[in-house]
Parts: C-alpha cells; sequence; structure tokens
C-alpha cells in the first residue's frame, strides 16, 4: 500500500498543478509543444501500464481494498494527461478543445482491457 499512498499523492499534486494552472489564465500554457497523436500515444501507454499494474497489485486483496485501488489507478493517471493537454500551447488547446476527454477515452478503454480480461480468465486449481 506505500507504492499506492506515493501515487495518490503525486496524481493529487499533479491535479492541483493543471487545475491552478487553468484557475490562473493558463501561465503553463506553451511549455510542451505536444501534438494530438502523441497525447494519444501517452494516454495509451499510461492506460495500458495503470490497468496491468492494477490487476497484479489488487490479485488477492479484499473487495473494498480493490475498489480502492482502482479509484487510484483509474482517476489518479488521467491527471498527467491533464497536465500534459495544460502544457500544449493556447492556441493548439483551443483548436482541440476536446482533445483531454478523447485521451481520457484512449486511457480508460487501455485500462480496461487488462481488467476485464483478468475477470474473465479461468482460475488455476
Amino acid at each position: 500500500m506505500a507504492l499506492e499512498i506515493g501515487l495518490l499523492g503525486l496524481f493529487l499534486l499533479t491535479w492541483t498543478l493543471a487545475l491552478v494552472s487553468v484557475a490562473a489564465g493558463a501561465p503553463l500554457a506553451g511549455a510542451l509543444p505536444m501534438t494530438l497523436y502523441q497525447l494519444y500515444g501517452v494516454a495509451a501507454a499510461t492506460g495500458w501500464l495503470a490497468g496491468n499494474v492494477y490487476v497484479a497489485r489488487a490479485r488477492g486483496l479484499p473487495r473494498a481494498l480493490r475498489r480502492r485501488l482502482l479509484l487510484i489507478y483509474f482517476l489518479g493517471p488521467p491527471s498527467l494527461l491533464y497536465l500534459l493537454r495544460t502544457l500544449a500551447p493556447a492556441a493548439q488547446q483551443a483548436g482541440a478543445p476536446l482533445a483531454f476527454v478523447w485521451a481520457f477515452g484512449v486511457f480508460a478503454v487501455l485500462f480496461l482491457v487488462p481488467v476485464t480480461l483478468r475477470r474473465s480468465a479461468p482460475r488455476r486449481r
């Protein structure tokens, strides 16, 4: 659980930084020019990694702990995607305002693949 506490702190910090940047008029805009293709690539890799780590860490835990881990691993990594999007140039953000929503969709699909396959896998005896 120490890993999850550290990740939770990182994700909360990232969400806070991204939201403060947006509330302050986007002072971080333009710090990292990233194309949409690169953003979706990061979303795919992050979703796949978070899903597989969740499956590995949740194995054998009680249902209540698995739900808490699911919240951390499903709602935490999109903070990194949101921060990457707020670092893009302002013109690029205005040109594709729903890019984060699509990136979250890519993340969610690739997160749910290992989770769903874990549930449908036959149990070993």
